[in-house]
C-alpha cells in the first residue's frame, strides 16, 4: 500500500482576544485618563512609588501595571525584575515571609540601559493580583517588608474592594480608582478589535447589548465578542446571539414577568415564571435582571423599589443557603404583584374620597 501524501494540517490554538489586545503601553489604557497621566508623570521622573489599584473587575487594573512594568524594564529585564502573584491562589503569610520576602530583598544592578537607550528602573516590582483575598496576618507581614525594602522593590496590589486592605497597607501606597467603561468608551473598543479581525459589520444594538451583559467589565465583553464570533461565523450577529453566549436572559422576557405581575393574577404569575425556569435561566441571575428591571421601572415608587430591593436582598440569602429556587423567584415575583396591587388600591381609594368629596 502506498502511503497518503495528505497530511493534517496542524492544529493552530486561537489566541484569546483579551491577551491579544491587552494594552502594551500606558497610553493604550482605555477610559482611565487620571490615572494614566500620574502614571506617566512617575515613569517620566522615574520615581514610581508604591501602587494600589482598585475597582470593579475588567477596568484594566492589570493590565495597566503590566504596561508600566514593560516601560520601566523592557523585554529583556521583565522576568528578572517583575514578581506577579494572585494573592487570591497564594495569600498566606508562609507565602509573605518566604517568596515575596525573598524576592524583594535582593537589589539590582543600577547600570542597566533598556535597547531604546533609556536607562532601567533601579528597583524590582512586585505585583499582587486580588490583594483583598490575603489574610490580615499577610497583610500585616506584607507591610513590615514593604518597610525595609523600599530601596530596592516597589510594590503594587491590586484588588476590588480597598475596604478589605487593612490601613497601615493602604496607607503606604498611592491609591489609583479604576472605574467602570460607559458604553462609549466600550464600543469604542469593541469596533476597533471588531474592524482588526475582519469582523462582519456589527449593529450598534450589538454593541449595546454586549456593554449591557458585561456590565462595564471590558474583558468580559471582549470574550463574549469572541465567542459569539467564533460560533456564529459570519452570519450577522444580533442582541439575542449576545444573550445566549452571555447566559443573561433576554430583556423582554423578564419586562413580561414584570408586566405579569401587574395582572394580579397568581396563576398566570406562575405559569409565565415556570416558562422562564424551564429554559435553564440560573435562579441568581433571573434575580438580578429583575432588580434592574425594577429600579429602572417608572411603575414604581421609591417607596415600593426600596420594599422590593429589601425582599431581593432576603431572597438572594436564602438561594446561598440553598433554599429551592423555583419557590424564592415565586415568593419575589408575587411580593411585587403584592406591591402593584396594593398601590392600585391606594390610588383608587383616593379617587373615591375625591368623588365624594
Amino acid at each position: 500500500m502506498s502511503k497518503s501524501t495528505n497530511q493534517n494540517t496542524p492544529y493552530r490554538p486561537v489566541e484569546p482576544w483579551v491577551n491579544k489586545y491587552r494594552p502594551k503601553t500606558v497610553d493604550e489604557v482605555s477610559h482611565q485618563d487620571e490615572v494614566v497621566k500620574a502614571l506617566k508623570r512617575s515613569l517620566e521622573t522615574g520615581n514610581l512609588p508604591h501602587l494600589l489599584f482598585y475597582g470593579p473587575p475588567g477596568t484594566g487594573k492589570t493590565s495597566t501595571i503590566l504596561a508600566v512594568a514593560m516601560d520601566l524594564f523592557g523585554p529583556e529585564l521583565y522576568k528578572d525584575r517583575v514578581l506577579e502573584l494572585n494573592a487570591s491562589d497564594e495569600r498566606g503569610i508562609e507565602v509573605v515571609r518566604t517568596k515575596i520576602k525573598n524576592f524583594a530583598s535582593f537589589s539590582v544592578s543600577q547600570n542597566n540601559t533598556l535597547t531604546n537607550g533609556k536607562p532601567a528602573a533601579a528597583f524590582k516590582l512586585i505585583v499582587l493580583d486580588e490583594a483583598d483575598s490575603m489574610t490580615h496576618d499577610a497583610q500585616a507581614a506584607l507591610r513590615r517588608i514593604i518597610e525595609y525594602t523600599s530601596k530596592t522593590t516597589r510594590f503594587c496590589l491590586l484588588c476590588n474592594y480597598i475596604t478589605r486592605i487593612i490601613e497601615p497597607l493602604s496607607s503606604r501606597c498611592a491609591k489609583f480608582r479604576f472605574k467602570s467603561l460607559n458604553d462609549t468608551a466600550m464600543i469604542e473598543r469593541l469596533r476597533y478589535i471588531a474592524s482588526s479581525e475582519s469582523m462582519p459589520p456589527v449593529k450598534d444594538e450589538v454593541y449595546q447589548a454586549i456593554h449591557a451583559v458585561s456590565d462595564g467589565d471590558l474583558r468580559k465583553a471582549i470574550t463574549y465578542l469572541q465567542s459569539s464570533y467564533r460560533f456564529y461565523g459570519s452570519r450577522e450577529l444580533t442582541p439575542d446571539n449576545i444573550y445566549n453566549i452571555s447566559g443573561t436572559v433576554p430583556p423582554k422576557l423578564i419586562e413580561t414577568l414584570i408586566n405579569t405581575c401587574k395582572s394580579n393574577s397568581y396563576d398566570k404569575l406562575q405559569s409565565n415564571l415556570q416558562q422562564l425556569v424551564t429554559k435553564g435561566y440560573p435562579a441568581s441571575q433571573i434575580l438580578v435582571q429583575i432588580f434592574d428591571q425594577v429600579t429602572n421601572h417608572k411603575s414604581f415608587s421609591d417607596k415600593q423599589k426600596a420594599l422590593i430591593a429589601m425582599k431581593i436582598g432576603d431572597v438572594d440569602r436564602n438561594l446561598v443557603d440553598g433554599s429551592e429556587e423555583f419557590l424564592q423567584l415565586f415568593d419575589t415575583v408575587s411580593f411585587i404583584m403584592k406591591q402593584l396591587s396594593d398601590n392600585s388600591n391606594n390610588n383608587n381609594n383616593n379617587n373615591n374620597r375625591m368623588d365624594l368629596d
